[in-house]
């Protein structure tokens, strides 16, 4: 339990308060985006960063539930996907595909990496969590929702955890909590690195290159605050944005449920189920629709997007209120005291991502850039890739990370279901 919690038997601001919720929600995220602006260090943490750590301190404090209709109906269900659209419309595949294909390479690599690190932190800690009284299956299985978590995003970790019998069960709430906490936790790190000497001589880097150049920064200026100046936006321009974001989220779920009845609901046995399944997977999903319809108006009407002003500011600060929600379940009293092993577990996870990832880029000599969003897109998925990409100034990355952040929702799902396998679940 959080310190509130503790003192006075509940949280201060209770889960069916979704008005004060809100008004906590929206105030963090307005202090990130000033501080980010006002302030060299908060613009070098980046402003998604700081929504995530202020989350993640009010929910351990006890300010915030960490489970209520607001974070789980109303963002996840409507500004997530809301945001996305709006975002990609900033994606013309004819000058950002060439990107593309750099970045998706490396997120494959990275997909291997978070297979290795899986099989890894299994078999080092499997001795340790037996000793503690846990059971080989439920360490295997966590192993296996993290593998389609940190390939894919929490659709995955949703989707192992109920193929594995453990959706709701204290097992899955620890794993739930060590993956936000270190899905968190990275994010500072891969920030971090845009910025050091090391990286920076070792790695091409245009698009940080790109964003210094093009910062006019006085002395109080950050580059966060140049990048997001003021900017001429009508009436007009915040109707049709929105009338444009809820028209592509209402036809994708239209299209993705023509596709999804074809996804098997017990074990795959057959090549042609396996065909199908894939395919209900992967066209059943409204983000891959709402990835390729965004994309399409992005490409093929870029005389018409390119007049629509405010779409990127909009969907950037969606984003953010989503950011600030996958924060507050990372309540690390629960994770310490419940099972503090399936911290180390998703530490070694990430760890050996993130080496494939820059390892792999280095061999190839792709930017650094493409490193830390297509290892951001393994381990937090597509809308947290996306949001460090637009926090960084890199808006020519956030379609390739949406892109390959949504292949991971398909390819998370049949890696974690084979690590289970291979481990016994």
């Amino acid at each position: 339990m959080s310190l509130l919690e503790n003192l006075i038997g509940r949280t201060l601001i209770q889960p069916d308060d979704t008005w004060g919720l809100l008004g906590v929600m929206c105030a963090a995220v307005a202090a990130s985006i000033f501080l980010e602006q006002r302030y060299r260090w908060a613009a070098r943490v980046s402003g998604s960063v700081i929504a995530l750590v202020l989350a993640m301190v009010l929910a351990n404090l006890g300010v915030l539930p960490i489970s209520c209709v607001l974070y789980d109906d109303i963002v996840w269900g409507v500004i997530v996907p809301m945001g996305i659209p709006l975002l990609l419309l900033q994606c013309n595949l004819k000058k950002i595909w060439r990107e593309a294909g750099k970045m998706l390479t490396i997120f494959l690599i990275g997909a291997v990496g978070t297979v290795a690190g899986a099989f890894l932190a299994y078999y080092a800690l499997r001795g340790a969590y037996t000793a503690s009284g846990g059971s080989a299956r439920d360490l295997a299985a966590v192993a296996s929702m993290m593998t389609g978590s940190y390939i894919g995003g929490s659709v995955n970790f949703s989707a192992m955890a109920m193929q594995h019998g453990l959706k709701g069960t204290p097992v899955a709430a620890a794993a739930t909590v060590a993956d936000n906490l270190l899905m968190a936790l990275y994010f500072f790190v891969l920030i971090a690195f845009a910025g050091m000497r090391f990286f920076r001589a070792r790695f091409s880097h245009p698009h940080i290159d790109e964003v210094e150049r093009s910062a006019d920064r006085s002395a109080a200026q950050t580059q966060a605050a140049a990048f997001w100046s003021r900017k001429d936006i009508s009436l007009k321009d915040v109707a049709m944005n929105i009338a444009f974001a809820v028209a592509v989220v209402w036809v994708s779920n239209l299209i993705a449920g023509l596709f999804s009845p074809l996804a098997a609901e017990g074990v795959v046995t057959t090549l042609q189920e396996g065909l199908l399944d894939f395919v209900g997977k992967f066209l059943g999903s409204q983000y891959v629709w709402i990835t390729t319809l965004s994309v399409i108006t992005a490409t093929f009407f870029a005389p018409v997007t390119e007049q629509l002003h405010g779409s990127q500011e909009i969907g950037t600060y969606l984003i953010y209120l989503f950011l600030f929600v996958i924060g507050v379940p990372a309540n690390i009293y629960t994770v310490l005291t419940q099972a503090p092993l399936f911290l180390v577990l998703t530490f070694l996870m990430v760890v050996v991502n993130m080496l494939f990832c820059f390892i792999g880029a280095r061999m190839l000599k792709f930017d650094l850039e493409d490193a830390i969003i297509a290892s951001n897109a393994n381990i937090g998925g597509p809308t947290t890739a996306a949001g460090m990409a637009v926090s960084q100034g890199w808006s020519r990355l956030v379609g390739p990370a949406m892109l390959v952040g949504v292949l991971g929702y398909v390819i998370g799902n049949y890696a974690g279901t084979a690590v289970g396998i291979l481990l016994g679940v």
